[in-house]
């Protein structure tokens, strides 16, 4: 692994989108549609070459960003056999992965449990070493899965320290967020040091029309520098089923998927808003939202669109794997 790879873009130039591999790596998810949206690639190696077109359709379009996971199925193999056959385009890429869930679906969209978390240090060297194994000359940021104040990984020693070490070999440290205590555990995170800086200067975290609880937070991070990456701008498709978005997305002459990226990618603490396509068309549509400005009226009317941390969260556990 290089000593010093190249880092993710400045945090001053124009937020971008990237894509995420969470609905292409596993035949099972929680978007709605995502059956359909798989195209009927089932298989390990379908869904491989389903992955691989959808690579190389972003990397075509722009997208320089690209986030994976230990517990996303088969994502991060997917990816190393893209970027060992794509050497080039794999190095002009941001790649980041993430650590802290195990997958348990066995390929199964009807499982008992697809993922089980575990935060423990065993766990972390484990996946570590998995990681490093598939995405080593190109990893270019490890985060923590999911990170929550119950957990206890923000009070794990040993895992901070392993987690630190990582800089030595220029990988960026970061954590993901989820839950209706986002903000909490982002300023918990935040405040953590090792060898007098600060440790997470990467947060992932779940930002759409609906889910707007973290603006104070991330506006905080990001005048302290760190490089905030949306996940779950759509909602998991919620937003697409949202009449008032819906409605506003048709005044405007536009759809409702690149309304909601636009008005995440616009905010001031935003660096990358996650794609979570698993179509072409549909990831063709979400970048539309490079292009598209709001207006004062609607962008208040988008911030009213906004419903409690609770609500949300409690919506979002109820969606079936499909």
């Amino acid at each position: 692994m290089p000593d010093t790879p190249p880092d993710m873009p400045r945090i001053t130039q124009q937020p971008t989108i990237g894509l995420g591999l969470a609905a292409l790596g596993r035949p099972g998810y929680i978007n709605l549609g995502h059956a359909d949206d798989l195209e009927g690639a089932r298989t390990p190696e379908a869904l491989e070459q389903h992955c691989h077109r959808m690579l190389d359709l972003a990397f075509d379009l722009g997208v320089r960003y690209i986030d994976a996971a230990r517990s996303y199925g088969r994502a991060e193999a997917f990816l190393s056999s893209w970027c060992h056959a794509h050497p080039e385009k794999a190095r002009a890429l941001t790649i980041a992965s993430k650590w802290g869930y195990v997958y348990t679906a066995d390929w199964q969209v009807r499982a008992e449990l697809h993922e089980r978390k575990e935060h423990s240090l065993e766990n972390l060297e484990r996946q570590l070493a998995e990681s490093l194994a598939l995405l080593g000359p190109w990893l270019r940021t490890y985060q923590i899965h999911s990170a929550t104040l119950e957990s206890g990984v923000l009070d794990n020693a040993p895992v901070l320290d392993r987690l630190a070490s990582l800089r030595a070999r220029g990988i960026r440290v970061g954590l993901s967020v989820s839950g209706p205590r986002q903000a909490q555990t982002l300023e918990k995170a935040f405040a953590i040091e090792r060898d007098g800086q600060p440790l997470f200067t990467l947060a992932q975290v779940t930002w759409n029309v609906l889910e707007q609880s973290t603006t104070p937070t991330l506006l905080r991070a990001h005048d302290s520098g760190r490089l905030i990456v949306v996940k779950e701008a759509m909602a998991n498709g919620r937003l697409l089923q949202l009449p008032a978005l819906v409605e506003m997305a048709s005044r405007l002459g536009t759809t409702p998927d690149a309304l909601a990226l636009a008005f995440a990618l616009a905010q001031p603490f935003c660096h990358v808003v996650l794609s979570g396509a698993a179509q072409a068309g549909h990831l063709a549509s979400n970048l539309e939202a490079a292009s598209l400005r709001i207006a004062p009226d609607d962008w208040r009317l988008l911030e009213q669109m906004a419903v409690e941390p609770e609500s949300y969260w409690a919506e979002r556990s109820r969606l079936p794997w499909n």
